[in-house]
């Protein structure tokens, strides 16, 4: 049997009870409640162990505050000689609990093979699992080459602003060599990228007036009516023909999508204790936010193109329609080599565990290898980690203890060949 391995499965009861504290610490974005809590708790259990761990608040990134600072670890242990850095990222922060549950969000139950709790599976259990396998691989060869690190990081729910993006513009990323990002793909894929995404809010104006009169308004809802109108009848059919030669899962996602996030018109909504009516008016602004979610084959600046194109359709057949376009947030696809040093060694650590070869897959939604990509200058990065992608921000949220041990393996067989030069055993 191979001596780190059994390591592993000898620290069975440590990885349970480290992922149930993790899951214990309700680190909810929005607003980043408990980021300094969970950053504290793993720089007592990691500089214990002779980790030299760094506290870093992202000061003045979005949703930064005294009340929910944005805080982030970035623990390091130096080997006993020169070599590679292998970087293992988790983000910390966890979605609203939402509806739907029966059990303790905040629990951490362990049922037979299951963790359950909010962030099981997105991604605590992944930060678990490569906290084990760091924490193995070192006690297997104290004298090991290079260097490992191990971030936990914050909001990557909400972009990875305060977290990631953060760091990677204080050149965290420049030593770096190799990045795991432990994402539930299942503990057989090797993520090797992501879509990409445009969000934007498109308001429609018109003009208030008495509801009794509508006739002497001009009703922004239904420019907005009109505006869905011509998306259903050209955008989405538009979309739906496109495709990409990216791995992207599940299926349907391997065409260009839109979301339409929120909208919103007329009067602004009261509180849930306010009994009273609405007033009367012709509502003079409607809003929605569009997630358009691009593929590596196309250029953004021809997805914010074909919205512009929609919007001046309507505005032909409607006199007085008026609109306004705000970017939100933009991102371009990302998708590392099938060659890359990381992808090859996790695809022969995927062999070696689990007895079959790796599967390669993009995900259809963004993560934080975006911004090691994007400003950190390095494509050498996946996403690997145990879990099942879609248990995330589902009620009743699960993790499995066998996936998280064997993702823990093949996490600590990278470090294996990387770090020591042996191949996997």
């Amino acid at each position: 049997m191979n001596r780190l391995r059994d390591a592993i499965d000898d620290r069975r009861d440590q990885l349970v009870a480290l992922t149930q504290d993790l899951i214990r610490i309700p680190t909810l974005n929005p607003p980043g409640r408990h980021y300094l809590d969970i950053c504290e708790y793993l720089q007592a259990r990691l500089s214990r162990q002779g980790w030299r761990c760094e506290m870093v608040r992202a000061a003045g990134s979005p949703g930064d505050s005294e009340a929910y600072p944005r805080w982030n670890i970035v623990a390091r242990r130096q080997g006993a000689r020169r070599g590679d850095c292998v970087h293992f990222n988790s983000h910390h922060d966890v979605v609203e609990v939402g509806n739907g549950w029966t059990r303790d969000p905040f629990g951490a139950q362990l049922d037979g093979d299951r963790i359950y709790g909010r962030g099981a599976c997105d991604m605590k259990g992944g930060l678990a699992a490569s906290i084990i396998a760091a924490e193995a691989f070192v006690a297997t060869y104290p004298d090991h080459a290079g260097s490992i690190e191990i971030s936990a990081t914050a909001d990557e729910e909400s972009g990875g602003y305060g977290g990631v993006a953060y760091l990677a513009q204080q050149g965290a990323f420049a030593h770096v060599d190799h990045v795991i990002i432990p994402e539930p793909l299942h503990k057989d894929r090797i993520c090797l990228g992501h879509r990409g995404v445009w969000w934007a809010e498109i308001e429609t104006q018109g003009r208030i007036a008495h509801g009794s009169m509508p006739f002497l308004g001009d009703c922004a809802v239904r420019h907005m009516g009109a505006v869905l109108a011509e998306m259903e009848a050209t955008l989405w059919p538009l979309l739906s023909g496109k495709h990409t030669e990216m791995p992207v899962i599940p299926e349907g996602a391997r065409s260009s999508t839109l979301n339409i996030n929120s909208l919103h018109g007329g009067a602004t909504e009261q509180d849930p204790d306010y009994t009273g009516l609405p007033t009367p008016c012709v509502p003079d602004r409607c809003r929605i936010v569009i997630d358009r979610r691009f593929l590596i084959e196309e250029n953004l600046t021809e997805v914010k193109a074909e919205v512009t194109a929609l919007l001046e359709r309507v505005k032909a057949q409607r006199p007085s329609f008026r609109y306004e376009v705000r970017d939100l947030f933009e991102v371009v696809p990302s998708m590392t080599d099938k060659d890359a040093p990381v992808v090859t060694t996790t695809a022969r650590a995927i062999q070696n565990v689990l007895g079959r070869e790796a599967g390669y897959v993009v995900s259809p939604g963004t993560y934080d290898q975006k911004h090691i990509d994007r400003i950190g200058k390095l494509k050498n990065c996946i996403a690997y980690g145990p879990g099942v992608l879609d248990l995330a921000h589902q009620p009743d949220e699960w993790i499995g203890v066998q996936d998280m041990l064997d993702s823990a393996k093949v996490m600590a067989l990278v470090l294996e060949e990387l770090l020591t030069g042996q191949p996997p055993g």
